[in-house]
């Protein structure tokens, strides 16, 4: 994964920003000249947080099937109004959240847990039909070891939390740029 300009990252947000306004505030959608640099397919995550740090909306791609800066714009939509853990975002909180973009380098399927390094990667556990995704940042926010982030992702899985021992698993890492 290529890093992304300081210049893409300011475009990114300021996308986010206005997807999700057009929604709060029914203004009509601005599109701005897209850098060919956000044109690649990549998948991204946007998550949103209240002032207070608190987990407010997030919702993404793992895999690049949009252009990034569609990927970024679609995301922030549905972080903000259909993330079903939360209710949809309001106007009277819209100045409180901070929006948060995880941009995701390709999947990589491991075999052992050891090539997971805490903090760099993030874990995407699947058996069958579900599916458990932690972005890298998420076992450094909560202080957790190894075991115990991918315990979490079993468990966002809807797996039992050593469900990774077994051979019917798949597990993945990626890396994420994240501003």
């Amino acid at each position: 994964m290529n890093s992304l300009l300081d210049t893409d990252k300011v475009f990114l947000k300021k996308i986010t920003k206005e997807a999700i306004e057009a929604v709060l505030f029914h203004r009509g959608k601005v599109f701005s000249e897209v850098p060919e640099t956000l044109q690649e397919k990549m998948g991204a995550f946007v998550t949103l947080r209240t002032n207070k740090e608190e987990l407010r909306g997030c919702i993404g791609y793992t895999k690049g099937v949009l252009p990034l800066h569609q990927t970024v714009r679609e995301m922030a939509v549905q972080a903000a109004f259909h993330d079903q853990r939360f209710k949809p975002a309001c106007k009277d909180e819209w100045d409180d959240i901070d929006v948060e973009i995880s941009v995701l380098s390709s999947l990589r399927k491991i075999k052992s847990l050891e090539n997971i390094k805490v903090g760099v990667h993030g874990i995407l556990i699947e058996k069958g039909f579900n599916s458990g995704l932690l972005l890298p940042q998420v076992a450094v926010e909560n202080g957790w070891d190894r075991a115990a982030f991918v315990e979490y992702a079993c468990r966002k899985a809807g797996l039992p939390k050593d469900a990774w021992k077994s051979k019917e698993i798949s597990i993945y890492i990626f890396s994420a740029e994240v501003f």
